[in-house]
């Protein structure tokens, strides 16, 4: 499993996903099926994820299946922000789908 950090247009989320790689085109595809398809994005590791979200990590981790391989944490942009410190992140990554 793998968190990551989306800073989308619509405003930053935290994503749950089962995918080995967030640039994997069946993901890519789910998110541009949600309306984000151009992002900077960051990982995060997911046992900071655990602890910074305790319960509502745990609620969210045990619904993430095979079939339904990626889960939003959080979608609320000012707690991500608070949570997460720069430094504890992943190195940017940068989408655009066409």
């Amino acid at each position: 499993m793998k968190s990551h950090l989306l800073l989308t247009a619509s405003g930053p989320l935290l994503i749950l996903t089962s995918h080995e790689s967030l640039l994997d085109p069946n993901l890519l595809e789910k998110l541009k099926h949600k309306g984000i398809g151009k992002f900077v994005a960051f990982e995060v590791p997911v046992s900071l994820a655990r602890e910074r979200y305790g319960g509502h990590f745990r609620a969210v981790e045990s619904d993430l299946h095979e079939t339904d391989d990626l889960r939003v944490l959080d979608f609320n942009g000012q707690r991500v922000f608070q949570l997460f410190r720069f430094h504890e992140l992943g190195a940017p990554i940068l989408q655009e789908q066409p």
